[in-house]
């Protein structure tokens, strides 16, 4: 970075406005989850549309995503900030204004490439305006906006939902757009590549193509039971080879869309793994304890929301310590006790059982919270310690694309292994409940076979059991998946961060 670090006061206020625009659109990715039902009623969309609604969202973010970076060369980076920010605050109203599930559709995939860019740049920009020294703290400070908007979207969903309407999901973005637009336009300054190359559209268009298919498929996969649809066969063909063509030709053109010298940088390429691997431990876990909760405890929705935001408070209380230790420690250390605390946090979730309260789920999420930001600050310090300036807008879109795209493929593999292991567990218990079973007749020894209600009564209880076993098992998934990401931290080139 050729140019002088704006001076404190400047620096906060870029930072407070540059982390709304990315706060807003990481809150729109869980905010509508819980309005669903109402949009449905009000739409008039049947349950699998109504999903369109999530999904159209994600795949268009995912598709823009990479382009974020040759934007900000081309156009300049404050350009695309207020571009990007005040089309996906106009954007947000139109949602709210929608008057059927077509133009709900519609303008929820303006939102996405409107707010595709924002998280990137957000990133790119805390990372320039702060000397090397200070890009932990720049990091912690950044993961808070990027972490808290899909905790709390939940609960703020829920409760614009009950008291107002679902279209205040929508509305609520509006004065965090207004006020960041305003902010970026009076104290960004300007960044530009003045050497920006022209677009390569065969990079981004089968990079774009492969992306959207991709999603396609983990989005609708269990829905069409996966491979024995041939809606799913047809979507990973496209994706796997829109994506051979979009490698061959990163590796053989002279300027392509994504430089392949990004993940020649082993920090930087070590990182990507952690941050896509992060999106199972973090956003896995926040993908089954709410219908867990809902569906074997009798949780109602705000409740759920409320059991869960101590992750949210493990991580805000963990961000400044791991932004001040960056630098200071051993970076390796501080992964490592990042993944510990994942792996104890999962390790308790794995212990679920149908008689345990609240404070289990409680306690696991403020572990894991806390974990996650000695994961998150770390890693994305470490990501761009190497990193040459000329690369970081680039580098900044590809590691919020992996990141994203990491948690997308882990919550649907998650979800789907849930599935498919409970209707397993419910065939193996199911074959144990007989008269001549000696535990059953010990257990239960007044049960009449007989019976239609007690039958049912049985069936229902198996089912129960089945599923947090499921659960259960969903969650050691994932304790041994931190494990197994312990050994990578010593491929990391340096004991201490190179920030």
């Amino acid at each position: 970075m050729d140019h002088p670090y704006p001076p404190p006061l400047l620096r906060n206020l870029i930072t407070l406005f540059a982390m709304s625009g990315g706060f807003v659109t990481q809150l729109d990715i869980t905010i509508a989850n819980v309005a669903l039902p109402h949009m449905q009623a009000s739409t008039s969309a049947s349950r699998e549309q109504i999903t369109w609604v999530l999904t159209s969202y994600i795949v268009t973010s995912a598709i823009f995503i990479p382009l974020s970076g040759w934007l900000a060369g081309r156009i300049g980076r404050k350009r695309l900030f207020l571009v990007s920010m005040a089309g996906f605050t106009v954007a947000s109203m139109l949602c709210g204004l929608a008057a059927n599930f077509g133009q709900l559709v519609a303008f929820r995939m303006l939102q996405g490439a409107f707010g595709a860019a924002l998280v990137p740049m957000s990133q790119a920009v805390m990372v320039d305006i702060n000397p090397p020294e200070r890009h932990g703290k720049a990091m912690a400070i950044w993961g808070i906006g990027v972490i808290i908007g899909p905790l709390i979207g939940p609960i703020l969903g829920g409760w614009l939902t009950d008291n107002w309407s679902w279209r205040w999901v929508f509305f609520i973005n509006l004065p965090f757009g207004i006020i960041a637009f305003l902010g970026l336009a009076a104290f960004l300054p300007e960044w530009r590549d003045e050497d920006a190359p022209r677009l390569d559209f065969f990079g981004f268009g089968t990079l774009a193509v492969s992306i959207g298919a991709f999603q396609l498929m983990l989005d609708r996969g269990q829905l069409k039971d996966w491979f024995q649809s041939t809606e799913i066969w047809i979507l990973a063909a496209i994706a796997a080879t829109a994506f051979y063509a979009f490698i061959v030709h990163s590796f053989t053109a002279k300027r392509p869309f994504i430089n392949p010298a990004l993940f020649k940088d082993t920090n930087y390429a070590v990182s990507q793994i952690f941050g896509f691997s992060l999106g199972g431990l973090m956003y896995g876990v926040m993908a089954l304890q709410p219908p867990m909760m809902a569906t074997l405890m009798h949780y109602p929705i705000m409740a759920v929301g409320l059991v869960m935001l101590p992750r949210g408070i493990g991580s805000i209380a963990g961000m400044p310590f791991a932004g001040a230790l960056t630098g200071k420690v051993d970076t390796r250390l501080l992964i490592l006790f990042g993944i510990a605390m994942n792996a104890w946090s999962t390790w308790l979730m794995s212990q679920v059982n149908l008689q345990m309260d609240f404070w289990l789920v409680v306690f696991a999420g403020l572990i894991q919270g806390f974990g996650t930001a000695f994961l998150f600050v770390p890693v994305t310090t470490a990501a761009f310690a190497t990193i040459r300036p000329g690369l970081r807008n680039e580098a900044a879109a590809m590691n919020s694309l992996i990141r994203s795209f990491g948690s997308a493929i882990w919550i649907s593999i998650l979800q789907t292994l849930t599935i498919r292991n409970e209707a397993t567990v419910h065939s193996r218990l199911a074959e144990g409940v007989r008269p001549d079973n000696p535990a059953v007749a010990y257990g239960m020894p007044d049960f009449d076979f007989s019976t239609v209600p007690a039958i049912a009564s049985m069936h229902g209880e198996v089912a129960r059991q089945a599923l947090m076993v499921a659960y259960s098992d969903s969650f050691w998934l994932l304790f041994l998946i931190s494990l197994a990401l312990m050994p990578l931290v010593f491929l990391l080139r340096t004991g201490r961060s190179a920030a």
